[in-house]
């Protein structure tokens, strides 16, 4: 049974950014905990349980929320770091009522723990704009709520340090984005100059069969005309010239670059041999298309390919080729998990870049993906 949305056909960024949801998932989860049980030793008066047991109630759902993330291996949805920061701030605003003064003077409350992951999380989960502000607001609550529990503390330390660490967090995720982004950048063409590599060799050899053609043709013609063999008009050295002609035309003839014709059914029998992991089962119909077409066709179905691999779960796939009035068309199927392709983010090249771009931005091209309980269906076409 397809679960919608649970598997993301997506990039090296998006890989990056599930591992660092996970891990903030599971540090929030056990600084959470932790917390609970801490709040649960240190409630001395002037602590008051009829604030801090429903505090700590609505705490602990938010620390499940964040395990059955943790646990399904997602994403952190914006509004569940929302809520939180939300829980947090009422925590830190509450603090006379939650924590002991002990625990305030020595600035080893539970609540600053909480603010420090809190910080974290946000700055894991969104961008500069909305992490710096988050942040900020955080720290500052944590100072007010200090100050309502004791007046006379100085907070301008502990300021200090949520500072420290609102900008550690957020220069090294803007690092490791650049990162993930520049390693997606470079499989991206990596990936396009392989198929380019496998377009030049499948056009390469078509010339060679061509002058082939030649040799075996014309120039045995015009060498047994030169050793004397036909020493008068014969119809089957007219018959000869004539085909010697055509063969001589049509190299003549012959597009270069981009438009040279190359086997599409050659080059997707290579690219689906080229599926790691995978037994792709191919019905390929012969045909002959501009070599820019056939690396497009290619670039798509060596991500297709690529996703049912890495996601899909199953270890078979069906690729297929027809051409159905003057359209070509290829598609590749899979009967494993499906996907929701419109809950993909706009950064995700994958599905949408690997694929439906690289389809659409061919003239007279296109793609479409249809993902459900049945698995995964892309289909790509070209009109000449």
């Amino acid at each position: 049974m397809a679960q919608s949305g649970s598997t993301r056909y997506d990039s090296a960024t998006s890989q990056f950014d599930k591992a660092v949801a996970r891990t903030g998932a599971g540090a929030r989860s056990a600084v959470g905990s932790v917390a609970v049980i801490a709040a649960v030793l240190g409630a001395v008066p002037p602590v008051s349980m009829g604030w801090l047991a429903p505090m700590l109630a609505v705490h602990l759902v938010a620390t499940g929320l964040f395990l059955r993330v943790l646990w399904r291996k997602e994403l952190l949805p914006g509004w569940l770091v929302a809520g939180d920061v939300a829980i947090t701030v009422a925590l830190c605003l509450a603090q006379r009522h939650l924590v002991a003064e002990d625990a305030l003077d020595t600035g080893s409350s539970w609540v600053a723990g909480l603010v420090t992951m809190t910080i974290v999380v946000a700055g894991v989960t969104w961008r500069i704009k909305v992490a710096v502000p988050v942040g900020l607001g955080l720290a500052a609550a944590f100072a007010v709520g200090v100050r309502l529990a004791s007046p006379a503390h100085d907070v301008f330390g502990t300021l200090g340090i949520h500072l420290v660490q609102l900008t550690a967090i957020l220069l090294l995720m803007t690092l490791l984005r650049r990162s993930s982004a520049a390693t997606d950048a470079f499989l991206k063409e990596s990936a396009r100059a392989g198929i380019a590599l496998m377009v030049e060799r499948l056009r390469r050899e078509d010339e060679l069969r061509q002058v082939g053609s030649i040799h075996e043709t014309s120039l045995h013609t015009l060498t047994m005309v030169g050793l004397g063999t036909y020493e008068e008009p014969s119809p089957t050295l007219r018959a000869q010239v004539v085909t010697d002609l055509s063969a001589l035309e049509k190299l003549r003839d012959t597009p270069q670059a981009d438009s040279a014709l190359i086997a599409l059914d050659t080059l997707l029998d290579e690219v689906a041999g080229r599926a790691t992991g995978l037994d792709v089962h191919k019905r390929l119909t012969p045909e002959t298309v501009p070599g820019n077409v056939a690396e497009h066709f290619a670039r798509a179905v060596t991500e297709a390919l690529a996703n049912i691999a890495l996601h899909a779960g199953v270890r078979e796939a069906e690729l297929v080729s027809t051409r159905s009035g003057g359209e070509v068309r290829v598609e590749v199927a899979d009967s494993g998990r499906g996907f929701d392709q419109h809950r993909l983010p706009p950064d995700r090249f994958g599905v949408r870049g690997s694929i439906l771009d690289t389809m659409r931005s061919l003239p007279n091209g296109g793609a479409e993906i249809s993902s459900g309980a049945q698995g995964t269906r892309v289909q790509l076409w070209w009109r000449p």
